[in-house]
């Protein structure tokens, strides 16, 4: 079993590292990718109306 022990520890550090670190990132890139696009949607059509 210790022959896998360094695989679980890098295992581990890469769980880590996308929880800790890519999911957030991820989720803003994505969040403010889709507000960029809709801006840039109403400067040609217009404000929502309603």
């Amino acid at each position: 079993m210790h022959s896998q022990d360094p695989a679980r520890k890098q295992e581990l550090k890469a769980f880590l590292f996308l929880t800790v670190v890519m999911a957030p990132v991820l989720a803003a890139l994505i969040v403010s990718t889709y507000g960029f696009a809709i801006w840039i949607y109403q400067m040609f059509a217009g404000p929502p109306t309603g």
